[in-house]
């Protein structure tokens, strides 16, 4: 669990009552623009009680009698670790391993192709959550690649979530979309006290690494890659910060190198760097 916050711990020695009223309407704009502002994610009003109920939670440890007291500690500048928390708080992180099938085949040929024409192979998994969606790539590449060199990269925004992707520990029932063969090469099952659990091999794991990224930011130098999964973000974002997302992430795609949305998204009006070679698969031009 995470520390305590200084800002938050000296809250918690002066005292107070904290406040359990519903999150009011005044004080949920507050947050819509603290999340775009962080992250350029979008919440419609639909979602003020999923957020009123999340930063519940951090009212208690910071001792902050209000959201808005709650707001006023976050934009002090003085609470960088729980402007970490309240972003990992407010983002959504929902994957499972080898989601959306079709992606996995249409990589699978490219990957098989790169090995054939002894090619190295450079994928990025730029909204990665807890790490299931990069691990299914690795776990592709280490069987249609294995004597030519390949590397993942995953990213997300949430600290909370990357801890959790480089243990890379799961529920057991997490497993249900790996291919059994997948399951028993590349994952150990858990007995004793982790029993109805898996980890991914530590070979494997050794070969994805995670860092901290923020697409809504200027990205640092990533190098180029092959192929590159934004899959069901988009869909938090307004227009012109969907626009800015795509073209800072296709800056990292090679030419010729393909990118895959989620299938509920289009790049229609957000692009024309690309082309669409398939469902949700686009080709840089």
């Amino acid at each position: 669990m995470r520390a305590l916050d200084s800002a938050c711990a000296a809250r918690a020695r002066g005292g107070g009552a904290v406040s359990e009223a519903a999150l009011s309407e005044q004080e949920f704009a507050q947050f819509q623009r603290f999340i775009y502002e962080a992250a350029g994610i979008h919440l419609s009003p639909a979602k003020r009680a999923l957020v009123g109920g999340r930063l519940a939670r951090r009212l208690g440890p910071c001792k902050a009698r209000s959201y808005g007291e709650y707001f006023k500690l976050l934009s002090s500048g003085g609470a960088p670790d729980e402007v970490q928390t309240a972003v990992d708080l407010l983002t959504t992180n929902e994957t499972y391993f080898f989601r959306e099938q079709k992606h996995f085949d249409f990589l699978r040929g490219l990957a098989l192709e790169a090995a054939r024409a002894g090619l190295p192979m450079r994928v990025w998994s730029a909204a990665s959550s807890s790490g299931e969606e990069a691990y299914s790539i690795a776990m592709l590449l280490a069987d249609c690649m294995p004597a030519r060199p390949w590397e993942v990269f995953g990213s997300d925004i949430s600290l909370r979530v990357l801890q959790r992707a480089r243990r890379g520990h799961y529920p057991m029932e997490r497993a249900s979309h790996i291919p059994p063969a997948y399951l028993q090469r590349y994952c150990l099952k858990g007995t004793g006290q982790q029993q109805g659990t898996l980890l991914v091999a530590p070979a494997l794991r050794s070969r994805v690494q995670f860092s901290q990224v923020n697409l809504n930011e200027a990205l640092a130098d990533l190098g180029q890659f092959d192929v590159i999964f934004l899959r069901n973000v988009m869909i938090y974002f307004d227009g012109d910060t969907k626009r800015a997302v795509v073209a800072r992430v296709l800056a990292q795609l090679r030419p010729g190198g393909h990118f895959c949305i989620g299938h509920s998204e289009s790049l229609n009006g957000i692009s024309d760097a690309v082309e669409q070679v398939a469902p949700a698969i686009y080709r840089k031009r």
